[in-house]
């Protein structure tokens, strides 16, 4: 068994409570126009195998395995995988697991990394090694996706402070930047306890992206600026790499 990262920031955070209420209001809308859009730019058959890496929740997943297709979800934090397990089938299935080792090798047809659930590492290195462990999991042949942030943009819109409340509870959230870290300070009060969570993102260029898939031998077919699949532009809010192994 591969080992665990309960003491790494995204083992701690994610398993908590607080980030499903932080960021319970996520737009499925726009998930499900991604995926949609991805089946027929890729030609998702049903008879494909698909890995949705990081799935979180399974929102991805579900959602494709509503439509037919045979989908496995994977995913770090042990809350998110006792939630998604809950919607699981013959043909949707969902396991603990650290990307950062090979689920099952050359096994899946298409290989999802969406809603920038990547570079939660310290370095390039281990931003690698788990590149290299997704693409293990596909076949020859296969594809594979990231969904990620447009980087520059995200930089350049930065806020250092602002409140969000939800379900009762103001979350003080705090940005800065440290060295190639985006670094987000979460703070709230619930029950008359103090909190204190965060987040750490690798703010990877596209030039860093590049030289990741060089380094593990994935060829790069298009890059994508939104969930439409519209073409990549500096003022994209997205980064949606389509990969080759």
């Amino acid at each position: 068994m591969n080992p665990t990262s309960s003491g790494e920031w995204f083992g701690q955070w994610f398993n908590s409570p607080y980030y499903h209420i932080l960021y319970k209001n996520r737009d499925d809308s726009e998930a499900k126009l991604l995926i949609d859009n991805l089946i027929v730019f890729l030609k998702i058959s049903l008879d494909n195998k698909i890995l949705d890496l990081a799935c979180g929740k399974g929102r991805h997943a579900i959602y494709l395995n509503q439509k037919g297709f045979d989908v496995i979800g994977i995913d770090l934090a042990e809350e998110n995988i006792r939630h998604a397990q809950k919607f699981a089938n013959e043909r949707l299935q969902f396991f603990r697991h650290d990307k950062r080792y090979v689920f099952r090798k050359e096994y899946f047809d298409i290989l999802l990394n969406l809603f920038t659930s990547f570079g939660y590492f310290k370095t390039d290195t281990e931003n690698i090694q788990a590149l290299k462990a997704a693409a293990g999991n596909l076949k020859k042949g296969g594809f594979m996706v990231i969904d990620f942030m447009n980087t520059p943009k995200v930089l350049g819109q930065l806020k250092s402070l602002e409140y969000k409340t939800i379900d009762g509870i103001t979350f003080e959230i705090r940005k800065h930047i440290d060295k190639q870290l985006i670094i987000k300070d979460i703070y709230f009060t619930d029950n008359n306890r103090s909190f204190h969570f965060q987040e750490r993102l690798m703010a990877i260029t596209q030039a860093d992206f590049m030289c990741y898939f060089q380094a593990v031998g994935l060829q790069l077919l298009h890059i994508f600026g939104d969930y439409r699949l519209a073409p990549y532009t500096p003022d994209s809010d997205r980064m949606i790499f389509i990969l080759k192994k």
